[in-house]
C-alpha cells in the first residue's frame, strides 16, 4: 500500500491528511464542548441575577460554607463610607468614564465590602460633583456579587497612586479605599488591610441614586461566547483539506495514467 502510494507521489499528501484531519475535528469539537460549558454558565448567570435577593445573614453564611457566590444577587441594609472612593476606568461608546467603588459597611454585619456603585462620565469623577449622590445615613444595596478580575495581557497596570484602576485587584482597591491615618516613614511602607470579602457588589439601577449619578446597572451579564463561530471555522478547515487533498490526488492520478509506457500526449 505505501509503496502505491509512494510510486503515485501521494505517500506524503495522504500522512498529512492523516494528522491533520483528527487535529481539525478534534479543535472543532472542543470548541463544541467549550460553547456548552459556556452556556451552562449564561445559564446559571441569567438565573442568579433575576431570582429573589438574600440577605446579608444568607450570604454570610454562605460565604463560610465557601460557596460559589459570583453573580448571587443580595439586598444590603448599611452605610457608605465615602471618605475614600476609587476609580475604574470605564470607557462607554457616549465616553471616556468611571466606575465609583465605596466602602459599605452592613447594618448587622462587622465587616464591610467593596460596592460598585454604579457609572459616572469623566467630568463627574470627583464626588463635590455630584453631591446629592453622597449617600448620608442608612441605606440600601441591591446587587449582584462579583470577584476579582485577572488582566490579560493587554490590561494596562493600576495605578493606585493616582486612583485610577483598570482592572479589578480587590486587595489593592479595598486598602485604596482605606483612609491612611498620618503618614509613614518612608521605611514603613504601608500595609494594605486584611480584605475583609474577597467580593465586591455591583449595585443595580434601582433603587436610582440622589441626582442620578452614580448610575448602577453597570454589570455585564452577557459572557463573551463565539465558541460555534470557531467550531465552524475548524470543520470548515477539515472540509476544506479534504477538499484540496481530493482535486490534488486526482490531478496525480491522471497526471501518473497519461505518462504511463505506451501512452502518448501528442498527435500521431
Amino acid at each position: 500500500m505505501l509503496s502505491r502510494l509512494k510510486a503515485r507521489g501521494l505517500l506524503w499528501p495522504v500522512l498529512t491528511l492523516l494528522l491533520a484531519l483528527p487535529l481539525l475535528l478534534g479543535l472543532g469539537t472542543w470548541q463544541l464542548q467549550r460553547k456548552a460549558w459556556k452556556d451552562g454558565l449564561q445559564r446559571q448567570i441569567d438565573l442568579r441575577a433575576t431570582a429573589a435577593p438574600i440577605t446579608w445573614a444568607e450570604l454570610d453564611a454562605r460565604f463560610k460554607r465557601n460557596e460559589n457566590l459570583e453573580y448571587l444577587r443580595v439586598r444590603l441594609e448599611g452605610t457608605f463610607l465615602h471618605a475614600t472612593e476609587v476609580y475604574l476606568y470605564w470607557p462607554l461608546p457616549t465616553g471616556p468614564g468611571w466606575l465609583v467603588f465605596t466602602l459599605f459597611k452592613p447594618a448587622d454585619g462587622e465587616q464591610t465590602l467593596l460596592v460598585n456603585r454604579g457609572w459616572v462620565p469623566d467630568q463627574l469623577r470627583m464626588p463635590e460633583k455630584r453631591a446629592a449622590g453622597q449617600i448620608e445615613g442608612p441605606s440600601v444595596v441591591i446587587g449582584l456579587i462579583r470577584g476579582p478580575e485577572t488582566p490579560n495581557r493587554f490590561t494596562p497596570p493600576n495605578e493606585p497612586a493616582n486612583n485610577i484602576w483598570y482592572w479589578r485587584d480587590l486587595v489593592a482597591m479595598r486598602a485604596a479605599s482605606t483612609p491612611q491615618p498620618g503618614k509613614p516613614r518612608p521605611d514603613q511602607p504601608i500595609v494594605p488591610p486584611p480584605l475583609d470579602l474577597p467580593f465586591a457588589i455591583d449595585a443595580e439601577a434601582e433603587p436610582a441614586n440622589p441626582g442620578g449619578w452614580p448610575k448602577g446597572g453597570a454589570t455585564n451579564l452577557r459572557l463573551p461566547n463565539r465558541h460555534l463561530e470557531y467550531a465552524v471555522t475548524w470543520y470548515g478547515l477539515a472540509v476544506t483539506l479534504i477538499g484540496v487533498f481530493l482535486v490534488f490526488a486526482r490531478g496525480r492520478l491522471n497526471w501518473r495514467d497519461n505518462a504511463a509506457p505506451g501512452r502518448s500526449g501528442g498527435l500521431e
